[in-house]
């Protein structure tokens, strides 16, 4: 059953991509003969065109994170994995894949600039605001899940840390190699990518296990590096780091994603977990709207359109690459959440695994598909870690510069200095956060990502339904139609209203409650500054 599933995706996804993915491309008129940002703007910053394979590279790697690996075998234990499969093939085929694409050929047709300028543009000088806001909002959590996530790793598995930090040295000499040595992308890769498998054996050889337990413990150790990093990463040219490291992960992705994929078909693996295991749970609370909220990233994400509109778009070589990396990306990506999906199916509901951390029941899961290759479960576990921690890692710096250029935005910062200052500002709550004990409703300490991610997966869907109300509005001012894009944005806004009116009457007056009423308040001002658009403009057609 387990190898039918993922097969019948696999089909699903690739009739997906060749009939509504040329559909899309045909409606939004992609052409090559038109210019990208890349080309007419160039600054070896932001802007630098990247070959089709590299762009795919950095933007699968950093809209992929931790989100779709484990929001499904959250949910998945909770909900049973029935629920959490047919919300990823749908979701991911005509919503969140509708959604990347159509951030990242809007961005492109306008000069690179983000979801929140293009709102600018086509709403109003408030809306823009108001975006800004929101969005700088939901990169802090993401940021502040994601840097505590591989905190968490790092410290309960060395050598995952060490290979990380090997990696972060190879990507950095990858780039020197690209764009001074100019060594050509095939020969660079063939010598880059097996010492990047090497380094998953070699970290175990020497793992980082003796970290001084800083700020208490070296959990937060890791942390305050990674923060870091996170700067270091956000203020760097993307050429020295951005760009080769997320072209290598990806291959480090899709090795875990392949491997994964074969150890189920030919493992004869048994599907164990129950298909269904109620409309409520105790951990989450009622299927909707949380099941979708909790998913996540592997069905559909506001963060990708940030991404598309912020980095992509700026590096995108020419129009007719934007199907591949925009629409083509996200089915890849609901491929990774049905492969971690299957970690649950093949544990029993009874199993020990089933109460256990996600990042566990990933790690466990991985080891078992891989192990039919003759992996010892050590080396097959640690792969899997590896894979989702560089998956965090790539999200983390994204994410970081990303939120650098909406803070600079937001107060006008043009100066090339102006990025550390707007970086620095960034990076201060999550600092706060990840190294401060966060309770939960009932007053027990737990980790900040646990705590935070109710609110994470609320905002970035959230995200997602107002990127898609800002599409249809593009598409309205062009005389398109928009149906494909407004049906899933009422969707999407009424999931996420409905689960960030649910943090907030869980949590009140605590943090992550006052957290989730300010989003509330921003995107009901966004929506109707929308509604004061799209009215008049159907008052007319009557």
């Amino acid at each position: 059953m387990i190898v039918f599933l993922l097969i019948l995706t696999l089909a699903i996804f690739i009739l997906a991509y060749f009939k509504y993915g040329n559909f899309l491309s045909r409606l939004f008129d992609l052409d090559d003969r038109n210019r990208p940002p890349s080309d007419t703007m160039r600054d070896g910053v932001d802007y630098l065109p990247a070959p089709a394979t590299v762009l795919f590279g950095h933007h699968f790697s950093s809209i992929a994170g931790a989100g779709p690996v484990l929001g499904p075998i959250i949910a998945a234990l909770a909900f049973g994995w029935l629920p959490v499969w047919l919300w990823v093939v749908v979701g991911a085929i005509f919503i969140g894949g509708v959604h990347d694409f159509s951030s990242l050929v809007i961005s492109i047709r306008n000069r690179g600039r983000s979801i929140a300028e293009i709102a600018n543009i086509y709403m109003s000088k408030r809306s823009y605001r108001l975006m800004l806001v929101f969005i700088w909002f939901t990169l802090v959590y993401i940021i502040t899940v994601f840097a505590d996530l591989a905190a968490a790793a790092f410290a309960s598995d060395g050598g995952v840390a060490s290979s990380s930090c090997i990696f972060i040295v190879l990507a950095v000499a990858f780039g020197l190699s690209l764009y001074r040595l100019r060594i050509p992308l095939l020969p660079a890769t063939i010598i880059f990518v097996p010492l990047l498998f090497f380094s998953v054996w070699f970290g175990q050889a020497i793992p980082l296990n003796a970290m001084p337990p800083l700020f208490g413990s070296s959990v937060n150790t890791w942390s305050a590096l990674l923060i870091v990093y996170c700067f270091i990463a956000s203020v760097a040219p993307v050429w020295i780091l951005l760009q080769p490291r997320d072209y290598l992960s990806s291959f480090l992705l899709y090795a875990s994603v392949l491997g994964g994929s074969l150890g189920i078909i030919f493992g004869g693996f048994d599907l164990k977990y129950p298909v269904f295991t109620g409309y409520s749970s105790s951990s989450l609370g009622p299927i909707f709207p949380l099941l979708f909220v909790t998913v996540a990233c592997g069905a559909i994400s506001g963060f990708h359109s940030i991404v598309a509109s912020g980095t992509s778009s700026k590096q995108i070589k020419k129009e007719t690459d934007s199907l591949p990396i925009g629409y083509g990306a996200m089915l890849v990506e609901g491929l990774v959440a049905v492969v971690a999906l299957s970690t649950v199916m093949v544990i029993g509901a009874g199993s020990p695994l089933s109460r256990s951390d996600p990042l566990a029941v990933y790690g466990a899961g991985m080891a078992k598909f891989l192990s039919i290759f003759g992996i010892p479960e050590k080396y097959g576990g640690s792969l899997g870690i590896l894979a989702l921690s560089t998956f965090i890692l790539t999200t983390l710096d994204t994410a970081t510069r990303l939120s650098r250029y909406v803070f600079q935005e937001f107060f006008s910062l043009k100066n090339k200095a102006d990025r550390f200052i707007a970086t620095a500002a960034t990076l201060v709550l999550p600092t706060v956060l990840v190294l401060t004990d966060i309770k939960d409703a009932q007053g027990n300490v737990i980790p900040a990502w646990k705590s935070i991610w109710p609110v994470f997966g609320s905002a970035n869907q959230l995200l997602a339904g107002l990127a898609l109300m800002i599409a249809g509005l593009w598409l309205r001012k062009k005389g398109k139609p928009s149906w494909f894009v407004l049906l899933p944005m009422i969707f999407m806004l009424v999931t996420a209203f409905s689960a960030l009116c649910d943090t907030v009457l869980r949590y009140r007056f605590g943090i992550l409650g006052l957290v989730g009423a300010v989003l509330l308040s921003l995107s009901f001002l966004l929506v109707l500054e929308a509604a004061r658009i799209f009215l008049p403009a159907a008052e007319k057609r009557i």
